[in-house]
């Protein structure tokens, strides 16, 4: 078929996708494995480790039960522009791990993985986020130029907060 490619996924030859952004952090929570993940899955508790600057809420009126296939809608601020966006939590293992994926919103793509493990002194949270952004060549170079750098930024917030929220001996893994 004319304009596919070979794999038949309707992408022209020699435009396939980029391999997608990756995000990694992780950090040791000086508390006891359920006690953490209890807060990682209360969605409420999103609000208040990400930074002020997004101006971040919820819209899925609560309580949200967590387990695979539920939504929840958000509305943030990207850069001044109001968007809205919802996710579909794809995976749900009480105590050990979540993963969260975007159905609507600023991204092309975007997988969240979020892993609870015993450690030495409390609970290590791993964050694994893959993302692509939309617009093709435009994406890519606004993902180099800013995108990449705010989800930094915005990852930074969270392990202080974080840190502060659960108190003395939580730090970066």
């Amino acid at each position: 078929m004319k304009g596919t490619s070979p794999l038949g996924h309707g992408r022209a030859a020699g435009r396939e996708a980029a391999a997608p952004a990756r995000l990694e952090r992780a950090q040791l929570v000086a508390r006891p494995r359920g006690e953490v993940f209890a807060f990682f899955a209360d969605p409420r508790n999103l609000e208040r480790i990400t930074p002020p600057f997004l101006r971040f809420r919820i819209t899925t009126p609560g309580p949200i039960e967590m387990r695979p296939g539920a939504l929840i809608d958000y509305r943030l601020r990207l850069y001044g522009v109001p968007v809205r966006w919802r996710t579909r939590i794809e995976s749900f293992e009480p105590e050990r791990s979540f993963i969260d994926v975007q159905v609507r919103g600023p991204y092309r793509r975007w997988r969240h993985r979020h892993d609870f493990l015993d450690a030495a002194g409390g609970t290590e949270v791993r964050d694994v986020v893959e993302y692509e952004t939309p617009l093709g060549p435009v994406g890519a170079l606004a993902r180099r130029l800013f995108v990449a750098r705010s989800l930094e930024r915005i990852f930074d917030f969270r392990r202080q907060a974080v840190a502060e929220i659960f108190g003395p001996g939580s730090r970066t893994a």
